[in-house]
């Protein structure tokens, strides 16, 4: 199986990418790392530049053709591969098939152990006070919001806290922040203020560009709550 990382977690979260790592070798697979993986191309193809979405898409599926399963610590890339490579890449004759039979072998990392290796105790111990941030991708594009927190139910020690409104967006977006900053500052704020009202020590997800958005909220208003990507507090579980 391949491991792709993703812009983010490769800039800026690495410790993430190296705890998806640990989990999967943890459980006895064999994790490859493609040095010629770039983008997925999500943010070119939301800001409307196909053209430049498609090239990225063919070199990704030319980087991970071989691979049985690909896997990252990211549903919001994972949702890009699976959903839209398909229909970005329809017209080629070469690209568009196997476009879409990589999106069947793509995985973000919690629906990889719940769904596919029906695993969702993983033997990890954390005593901690946590809630949950779904991300919309998680939620409304792969439908595995579920998968994260049976893997987090089963992690000795810790208190999962329900999240209010946990579907509601948290606001980042990838360019939706940036062309919409005061929308997407008042989305945050709800919640914000929903993770304020569970008591939680730990903010966690599936996906880093949710957690930075909210982090940053969290640090300007000098909140004691820390976020942690799920792969993380999975890893720190089986090192105790």
């Amino acid at each position: 199986m391949a491991l792709f990382v993703t812009c983010l977690v490769d800039q800026f979260f690495p410790g993430a990418g190296r705890a998806a790592v640990e989990v999967l070798e943890h459980l006895g697979l064999a994790v490859t790392f493609p040095a010629a993986q770039t983008c997925c191309g999500q943010p070119a193809f939301n800001d409307g530049f196909r053209d430049e979405a498609r090239r990225v898409a063919r070199h990704f599926v030319d980087t991970f053709a071989g691979h049985e399963w690909v896997v990252a610590p990211s549903a919001s890339c994972v949702a890009m591969v699976r959903e839209l490579y398909g229909a970005l890449l329809a017209a080629d004759p070469v690209y568009g098939p196997a476009a879409r039979a990589l999106g069947q072998r793509t995985y973000e990392l919690s629906e990889f152990l719940v769904n596919v290796l029906g695993v969702t105790d993983i033997g990890a111990r954390y005593r901690a006070r946590v809630t949950f941030h779904p991300s919309c991708h998680l939620l409304r594009g792969l439908h595995a919001a579920g998968c994260a927190r049976a893997l987090l139910q089963a992690v000795d020690g810790l208190e999962l806290v329900p999240l209010p409104d946990e579907e509601q967006c948290c606001g980042f977006g990838g360019v939706f922040s940036v062309k919409f900053p005061h929308l997407s500052t008042a989305m945050m704020r709800d919640k914000l203020a929903a993770v304020q009202r569970t008591g939680a020590d730990l903010l966690v997800s599936t996906d880093v560009s949710c957690l930075m958005h909210l982090a940053g909220g969290l640090a300007r208003d000098g909140s004691p709550v820390r976020t942690v990507h799920a792969a993380e507090l999975l890893a720190r579980g089986l090192r105790r």
